[in-house]
């Protein structure tokens, strides 16, 4: 029996809010283990931040910046005036820079885009050639290469990589200035190392879809009409391969967060990342906090804005 078109969109509607519904408790529940675990670390932030700035660590100063900071009350305490202030903007004051979090996030965070958004966009476009490629003709030369690919990103670790490229374009090409360049410049190497890391493995997932439909009746079908693989490929397989792809965007997605620290710690880039590296090393809670919960939600919108792609691309998909 069909339904009628109210009730397939009241479907999707509450399938959607229960979606957001589990989201928003994975976000709660990121916050409460990240500051579980942050309190758990060695060393007191208020000690390093004494010590850093040549003030002797007595009892009464030690005393004086914890209250100041909210550290002399109960974890219950803190974790809820934390998550208060967070909910209305206010991301608390970073113990070794003296400014507010979310200032320093702001000014940071295009930075970290531009490396993160630039490289998986550039992986992605080139995923879906390779994978054509490799699918019309498997075994080929493109096949090898997205297996290539796929292996070494999985072998060679990225701060190896990026080194080599500082040596490659900087030193023997001179094609760019890595630390001395506009910004533009200085963005280009660490767009390609997100990018590289990103394209074999999609290439692959890419490459398995394609083959998946054309071992289909439909497939074979529109190639009896006269069209070559390649063009069936990319009239028939593109869409519903794109499905899969999708899937495997949001793990990569999660690897851009990665490939972002790495890639601003060895390209000297000022982003948010950047910022965490030199958080923990001093210990700074509200930092810390504050880039656990928005990776957390970066990751969270990735997955709910891929199911909703996916569904878009294929009503047949689920999830």
């Amino acid at each position: 029996m069909s339904h009628a078109p109210w009730e397939e969109a009241g479907g999707r509607g509450r399938r959607l809010a229960t979606e957001v519904g589990l989201a928003l408790a994975a976000l709660w529940a990121a916050s409460v283990l990240a500051f579980l675990v942050l309190k758990a670390m060695p060393a007191d932030p208020v000690l390093l931040v004494l010590i850093d700035r040549n003030v002797p660590p007595t009892p009464e100063a030690v005393a004086e910046l914890r209250a100041a900071w909210g550290l002399d009350r109960s974890l219950a305490g803190q974790y809820a005036d934390w998550l208060g202030r967070f909910l209305t903007g206010d991301w608390g004051v970073s113990f070794r820079t003296d400014r507010p979090v979310l200032t320093e996030f702001a000014e940071r965070l295009p930075l970290s885009l531009a490396i993160g958004f630039g490289g998986l966009a550039l992986a992605t476009v080139t995923a879906v050639g390779l994978g054509l490629a490799a699918a019309e003709r498997p075994g080929g030369a493109a096949d090898r290469a997205t297996r290539l690919l796929a292996v070494l990103g999985q072998s060679i670790p990225a701060f190896w990589t990026a080194l080599l490229m500082i040596r490659l374009f900087g030193v023997e090409l001179r094609v760019l200035r890595p630390f001395l360049g506009g910004d533009v410049e200085r963005l280009v190497l660490p767009v390609l190392l997100v990018a590289l890391y990103s394209a074999g493995s999609l290439a692959r997932v890419m490459r398995r879809e394609l083959l998946a439909t054309a071992g289909t009746p439909w497939f074979r079908t529109a190639m009896a009409k006269g069209l070559t693989r390649g063009q069936a490929l990319r009239r028939h397989a593109l869409r519903p391969a794109l499905g899969g792809l999708l899937a495997a965007l949001v793990p990569e997605c999660g690897w851009a967060v990665g490939g972002t620290a790495v890639a601003e710690v060895v390209f000297a880039v000022p982003g948010i990342s950047a910022y965490l590296v030199e958080s923990v090393a001093a210990r700074d809670y509200f930092a810390i906090q504050g880039y656990v919960v928005a990776v957390a939600a970066w990751m969270t919108v990735v997955h709910l804005a891929a199911a909703v792609l996916r569904r878009a691309i294929d009503p047949r998909t689920v999830r």
